[in-house]
Parts: C-alpha cells; sequence; structure tokens
C-alpha cells in the first residue's frame, strides 16, 4: 500500500488525508498543526464572498496564511457569480493554491440567504456560480457539496455532473443531505456513484474518525482522498496516522493523554500569536473540550478552563492536569 500523490488540476496533492474546511476550527492555528501532522491539503474556514466584495475587516482577516501550509484551499461561499467571481480573485491573490466553493454548508444563516447547501437546490444558479470562479481566476477552482437537500430531493450525480461541465477541477462530496446537518451516518454509496460519474477528482468526506475509515472509504467509494472535518477537531494527529495505515498497514498508537494536553497548549500558544491573546483565550475553550474528551476528570477540568480569562490562568491550569496526570500514571 502506498501513499498516493495525484492532483488538483496543476496542484500535486502528496497524500489522501486533507483537512476539510470547518468554521471556527480550520483556521490558521490549526491548519498548521494540522499540516505539521501530516495532512495532505488544508482547507481554511469558508470565507463569504460577500464580505470581500464588501470589504468587511473580520473577512479579510481569515485570509492570513502562512508558505509552510501548501498546498493549502481557501473556501469562499456566495450565491451570487458577481461576488464569487471577485471572492475567487482576492482568495487567489491572498495566495491561495486552490478555490473552493460552499455549496454544502446546512446552516441556517447561510442557506436562508440561499448559499451553501441551498444552491443545491438550484442547479443553474450553482453551475453559474462555478463557472463564474473558474473564468476569475488561474488557480484551480474546485466546489464542496451535500448528497441533497433532503432524502426525497437526492441530486448529487447529476448536480455534480452539471458542476463539472463548468471546468471545476474537483469536487468533494459529504455523505449527508442539508437536512441531516450531522446527524445520522454518512452515506458513502453516493460518493462512489460521484466518482463514477465524473472525470474530475472526487474527495469523499463523512464519518471518518480513525485510519480505518479512510481506508474502508477510499475502498468501498474508488474516490482520491478522504476530507476529515469532525474527527480531526482536538486530533491533529489523525493525518500522520491515516497516511502511516495507508503506507504500511498499521496503526499507529493514539495520542496519550499527557500529549493531548500539550497539544492544547501548542495550539493555545498558537491561537495566541496569530489571533492575540484575548481572543486565543475565547477560542481555545471549544478546543479544550474536544482535546480533553475521556480524560479523566475532564468534565472539571474543562469548566475550570472555561473560566479563565488570561494566559497565565490558562498555562496554570494546563500545568495542573498535567502534574495529576503524571503523577496518576506513574503509579
Amino acid at each position: 500500500m502506498n501513499n498516493k500523490q495525484w492532483q488538483i488540476g496543476s496542484v500535486k496533492i502528496d497524500g489522501q488525508a486533507i483537512l476539510a474546511p470547518m468554521a471556527g476550527v480550520s483556521d490558521i492555528a490549526y491548519r498548521l498543526l494540522a499540516k505539521e501532522h501530516g495532512a495532505a491539503l488544508v482547507c481554511t474556514e469558508m470565507v463569504s464572498a460577500m464580505g470581500i466584495k464588501y470589504k468587511n475587516e473580520r473577512t479579510h482577516e481569515l485570509l492570513r496564511l502562512e508558505d509552510v501550509e501548501r498546498p493549502v484551499s481557501m473556501q469562499i461561499f456566495s450565491s451570487n457569480p458577481e461576488a464569487i467571481a471577485i471572492g475567487a480573485k482576492v482568495v487567489a491573490d491572498a495566495g491561495a493554491d486552490i478555490v473552493d466553493i460552499n455549496m454544502g454548508c446546512p446552516v441556517k444563516k447561510v442557506v436562508s440567504s440561499g448559499d451553501g447547501s441551498a444552491l443545491m437546490k438550484n442547479p443553474d444558479l450553482a453551475a453559474r456560480v462555478a463557472e463564474a470562479a473558474v473564468k476569475a481566476v488561474d488557480v484551480p477552482v474546485t466546489v464542496k457539496m451535500r448528497i441533497g437537500w433532503d432524502s426525497d430531493s437526492i441530486n448529487v450525480v447529476d448536480f455534480a455532473k452539471r458542476i463539472e461541465s463548468t471546468g471545476v477541477a474537483a469536487i468533494a462530496v459529504h455523505g449527508r443531505t442539508k437536512e441531516q446537518m450531522y446527524s445520522g451516518h454518512a452515506d458513502w454509496s453516493y460518493i462512489k456513484a460521484v466518482k463514477e460519474a465524473v472525470a474530475v477528482p472526487v474527495m469523499g468526506n463523512g464519518d471518518i474518525v480513525e485510519p480505518e475509515d479512510a481506508k474502508c472509504m477510499l475502498d468501498e467509494t474508488g474516490c482520491d482522498a478522504v476530507m476529515v472535518g469532525r474527527g480531526a477537531q482536538g486530533n491533529p494527529w489523525i493525518f500522520n496516522r491515516i497516511h502511516h495505515y495507508l503506507a504500511t498497514g498499521e496503526i499507529l498508537p493514539a495520542p496519550t493523554d499527557i500529549e493531548r494536553l500539550d497539544m492544547l497548549l501548542k495550539h493555545f500558544d498558537l491561537l495566541c500569536q496569530y489571533k492575540g491573546e484575548s481572543m486565543a483565550v475565547k477560542e481555545i475553550r471549544t478546543h479544550a473540550g474536544w482535546y480533553m474528551k475521556g480524560l479523566p476528570e475532564s468534565a472539571y477540568w474543562r469548566n475550570r478552563v472555561n473560566t479563565i480569562h488570561t494566559v497565565t490562568s490558562f498555562h496554570n491550569e494546563l500545568e495542573s492536569y498535567r502534574k495529576i496526570l503524571s503523577e496518576m500514571y506513574s503509579d
């Protein structure tokens, strides 16, 4: 079993484990950790093309990249072809190797504007959106979609073929409907159907939690790569573990409890570096819940972290917890 090298347009991707774009998760701090731990491609949080068009300051903060992240995909969203064209140009100028268009987000405030997965109900408009981006930039354009709006309107195969006709370089499919949100199970059979229906590379997304899941999806669907979303939350090790398993058939051990705390601290320090201490203290709380999940007395320590307001306090709380765990495991 070899780790596959493949391409999205002219961009070479060395490996088959990709960090999915996730709002509030795949910011620059986490992308750096994912890249360091073997992610073959990292994707940014989705950026509003309308926000770019109207020069929203918060939107432009999301465009920061580091060269070490490359190749990096920057995701934009809008149902307005003109805005998508502007957004695609801006993110390409910001250094994106790939421009990705979100046609899969199920969140109410996104779909209520006709964006995200709402575009799956309007394939003609979706195609105009994709085509506008393809014509606007020289870098490859990709589209991420779901399998349909609900169980009665699963249209992903025809939708993917329509999108492919616009000149996009790859397609990502999350094996759930919009109505499912993140519940239930992803139906990988539709990822397989899309792979068989289009000529461009296909990335599969949904229910990749362990290295074995990645191999199962690749084997069952024939997709070119797996995109890891929730399985990567508080777990940057997942990428190297998938990479190693696909290459050798060997399962690397999961990180120890101490390693998880050390990574949480590293993640926090990166947030401080890139977003400032005040923002880092707020944002690390969500990540801490993921890193600490299942650890001894984790509920107590998560609560402690959720009440801290300074960098020093966070370091002190984590060091206290680390010391308790070290003593527990040395007995």
